[in-house]
């Protein structure tokens, strides 16, 4: 098969697994939208950050891991990251039980909406282990050659999600319990799904006897850490963005950026099923010493995002007010005229996000993990967080909107140096 066409094959099926995935947390904002109203929305907002850290961790440890996979075959690598896996899922199922009226109010949930935040938070830490362990197996079964089986696990899930949305948010009215017991169940059904792999002839994945060692956490981390670092930010980014808008806007302000951040969630997507599509086949090239096709795959997978970009910025664009009125049971005016402005300025930001994307998973592909470290702490937090407060002060909530695409623009012309530095 020819390098373009492989590349076709993973990244579609990719961006249609990663798309799916973020439509977790999109059903849960409409139907809660829907069914709860904008204080079910704002905390559903604030919430978003911890299930970016779940699912962030898991895609560290599944794609540190299988990026070592793919580029040394080392036999006990699965059974290392499903071990770091159990680690990880047992401190935040901890954290679950203890603590999440504390995370709640460090979030920034107050009145109304602490309580609703609680419950959201205190579900998504105790189903953990299930997003964990369905993003570790989704990224090996992929770079274990089977990317189709990954991708209908993953739509497969979110249809279920979907489906328990609407009965557990409206005919048996559980509210935002009913919508995050719907997310936290779905990654079940993935993972069952792709349970199938590993009765396949081709399956390569097998458990061995290991010592778990600090450098093999190391290695997992370093070469993972950017794809957790990509899922951070946008929760960093929502996190900051929350406090900055409550004192400008109040609460109407924030449920406004909860339905430009859900949609942002599904757009980031995108790239990132770009980037895990591109991951396998880049770090084959590169373990057999094949550069230039590792090469060629950053530059279709750069005009993929790019394509993707202007067609999402278009649909944005012209379709804002029914987008906003899909997320608004209660018709309220304010709010589609804050998220409509909002819209139209924050997605000018996609153009440079999908190239960063691209770029720090290139970098940790080609094992060169520490450029693609330095471009997702920029845009994660090196950039955007003085970014937002500088143009937050000088433009007020327009200049919280376009902070994301000045930030991610700085990050952009960073990531073409780094690329001209290494000859790329």
């Amino acid at each position: 098969m020819s390098i373009k066409r492989t590349f076709a094959k993973y990244v579609s099926l990719n961006i249609l697994g990663m798309t799916a995935l973020s439509l977790y947390i999109l059903a849960d904002t409409y139907f809660v939208a829907q069914g709860v109203g904008s204080d079910g929305l704002a905390a559903l907002n604030i919430a978003i950050p911890v299930f970016s850290l779940i699912v962030g961790t898991g895609l560290m440890i599944g794609m540190g891991g299988a990026t070592r996979f793919s580029i040394s075959r080392t036999d006990t690598i699965f059974t290392r990251a499903l071990c770091f896996g159990v680690i990880a899922s047992a401190v935040y199922f901890i954290c679950g039980i203890t603590i999440p009226g504390q995370i709640s109010s460090l979030l920034g949930a107050e009145g109304e909406v602490f309580e609703l935040t609680r419950i959201y938070i205190q579900i998504l830490l105790l189903f953990s282990p299930m997003f964990i362990f369905n993003n570790i197996v989704t990224c090996f079964v992929r770079n274990d050659g089977d990317p189709k089986l990954s991708m209908t696990a993953t739509v497969l899930g979110t249809i279920t999600n979907i489906i328990f949305d609407y009965i557990l948010v409206f005919p048996l009215q559980f509210g935002i319990t009913g919508a995050v017991l719907a997310t936290g169940f779905s990654p079940l059904v993935s993972l069952l799904i792709l349970s199938v792999h590993f009765f396949k002839k081709s399956n390569t994945l097998k458990l061995k006897k290991v010592f778990l060692t600090l450098r093999a956490l190391k290695d997992i981390i370093t070469l993972g850490i950017s794809s957790l670092i990509t899922e951070l930010s946008s929760g960093i980014v929502i996190l900051i963005f929350n406090m900055i808008i409550l004192n400008i806007e109040g609460n109407l302000g924030v449920a406004a950026y909860g339905i430009i951040a859900n949609i942002a969630i599904v757009v980031n997507a995108i790239f990132t099923g770009i980037a895990q599509g591109s991951q396998p086949i880049i770090s084959r090239s590169y373990g057999e010493g094949n550069g230039s096709d590792a090469k060629k795959i950053l530059k279709y997978g750069i005009i993929t995002a790019l394509v993707f970009s202007a067609a999402v910025y278009a649909v944005t664009f012209i379709f804002t007010e029914p987008i906003v009125k899909a997320f608004d049971n209660e018709n309220n005016q304010r709010l589609l005229e804050i998220a409509a402005v909002g819209m139209r300025l924050y997605f000018i930001s996609i153009f440079f996000s999908g190239v960063n994307v691209l770029c720090a998973s290139y970098f940790s592909s080609i094992d060169r993990p520490t450029n693609g470290f330095i471009i997702s702490v920029s845009r994660g937090v090196g950039v955007i967080i003085p970014t937002a407060f500088l143009l937050a002060y000088l433009l007020g909530l327009n200049g919280v909107w376009l902070s994301i695409a000045v930030s991610e623009f700085i990050v952009c012309v960073l990531s073409v140096v780094l690329l001209k530095k290494k000859n790329i």
